[in-house]
């Protein structure tokens, strides 16, 4: 938009400057032919006055005034007699029986002739017809002609001064307009992009954007009302997160006692078919227990309560691993570190966030490996702002339609963990990494399975190194 009035200003200013620059060149063009054209009708015209006396006096005369006006000129005076013959001491022309002589001594007839249609030619010629002091009313009385041969290429040099100082001032003028056309632009469009600054950060999930309410009536009247909106939405979004933290928090302790229940009535039952309900009854009690402990990490994690830090990545992924080799061992399955990032590496990320995030894959990694398989977790340094964590599978993988919908929540896939997650863990991944900057992607990883890539912002060197601490496994199914 800025560009396009930017634009505008200066087409308008163009067309104006136009409007008025080009008949004034025009003009002066015209005004220095006329002024040209006469002042050398005058000289020529004098000095046929003077060679129409014919007396001696007047005819050196007329040679003096023709090397002056030759000296001080760029013209050129030539003459001939009636009878086209030289009339000394002027030179007589190279073409005496030229079109513009004869027209003077025969018809009487002064010509002007400036060499081309358009501006003029090369030379100006003007030849005016001499009569001698006795002169009657006839043409034919004519007793020679005079021609000044003008050269033009001082005038063609003042042309060029006309119109390229106008195109000068023009172009300067239009360069100030672009200038303040961009000022006024910037100035005019102002609101419009807070408004959109607004929108884009509200869009990206932060409910508490608000615009300053500038500008014109029209943007102030909406920026309220995006405001307004944007209270109201945040107040309901606010009050949803809590009644789900409220709820999450509140039934942690029935499902707990539930399942304590439940083990209770397992160890004093002796009937097999009872046991067995028990034990499915147990199953899905932690089942919705770990739904409920996902809720809630979610809801924590659309609050926004802490900043990203910095952390030393590897030696954080060192530590998640170490906690999550002994239940792969049981597996069989082989975790292995790879990669180029070393321990200098650093990452932005909000306590514990990247615990869970780590906590999250892994466990889904373990759930869909098959039994002797190996999850490889790749560190490699994305460049100078991020970093990159890959976390590879050999489980069944995903399908594209199946990778475009994991990170919605509840969603579960067909594989192991369709049966047993709650659907939150991969949109608890997405939550906690968007809340740091950072993104979350799924793709097929090399010979079969999947490969979870974490892309990581990258700490600023003069940011202070927080050691990350060692924490029990979670998983968010």
């Amino acid at each position: 938009m800025i560009r396009r009035l930017i634009v505008s200003y200066v087409l308008l200013v163009g067309v104006a400057l136009a409007a008025f620059t080009v008949p004034v060149a025009f003009t002066l063009t015209a005004q220095l032919r006329g002024d040209t054209e006469e002042s050398v009708r005058r000289e020529a015209t004098t000095m046929a006055l003077l060679l129409g006396n014919g007396d001696e006096p007047a005819r050196q005369a007329l040679a003096r005034m023709a090397q002056a006006y030759a000296d001080e000129t760029p013209g050129t005076v030539e003459a001939v007699a009636a009878d086209g013959s030289a009339l000394p001491p002027l030179p007589l022309p190279a073409h005496p029986h030229g079109p513009a002589f004869d027209a003077a001594l025969r018809q009487g007839r002064t010509s002007v002739d400036w060499g081309s249609r358009w501006v003029w030619g090369t030379e100006l010629t003007v030849t005016v017809p001499a009569y001698g002091p006795d002169r009657a009313v006839r043409a034919d009385r004519a007793v020679g002609a005079v021609r000044i041969r003008y050269e033009t290429a001082a005038l063609s040099d003042r042309l060029w001064r006309i119109w390229g100082f106008r195109a000068v001032l023009a172009v300067g003028v239009l360069a100030v307009a672009a200038v303040l056309g961009a000022v006024v632009a910037r100035l005019l469009t102002k609101p419009l992009r807070e408004l959109n600054s607004m929108a884009s950060r509200f869009g990206d999930g932060d409910l508490t954007a608000r615009s300053p309410v500038t500008g014109p009536k029209e943007t102030q009247t909406l920026a309220r009302t995006l405001n307004q909106g944007a209270e109201r939405l945040d107040t309901l979004v606010a009050a949803q997160r809590i009644f789900v933290a409220d709820a999450s928090h509140q039934l942690r302790t029935p499902l707990t006692a539930l399942r304590l229940s439940l083990d209770n009535i397992a160890d004093g039952v002796d009937d097999e078919f009872v046991r067995e309900d028990v034990e499915h009854a147990t199953a899905e009690v932690v089942r919705m227990s770990r739904l409920v402990s996902g809720l809630l990490v979610l809801a924590r994690a659309e609050a926004k309560v802490s900043a990203p830090e910095p952390l030393a990545l590897r030696e954080l992924v060192e530590q998640r691993l170490a906690v999550w080799r002994p239940a792969a061992d049981e597996r069989g399955v082989t975790i292995v570190l790879v990669g180029e990032a070393d321990d200098r590496i650093r990452v932005l990320a909000g306590p514990g966030h990247l615990d869970q995030v780590l906590d999250n894959v892994l466990s889904n990694a373990l759930e869909v490996s098959p039994d002797g398989g190996t999850i490889t977790v790749r560190l490699e340094p994305g460049g100078a702002e991020e970093a990159v964590l890959e976390v590879l599978d050999q489980g069944p993988g995903m399908s594209a339609a199946e990778q475009s919908r994991a990170f919605d929540r509840f969603w579960r896939g067909q594989g192991l963990t369709g049966r047993s997650g709650s659907g939150l863990g991969l949109a608890i991944v997405k939550q906690l990494l968007t809340d740091d900057g950072g993104s979350v992607t799924l793709r097929d990883a090399p010979g079969g399975g999947l490969c979870v890539r974490i892309a990581l912002r990258a700490a600023a060197d003069g940011s202070r190194w927080i050691s990350p601490r060692p924490a029990a496994p979670r998983s968010g199914g």
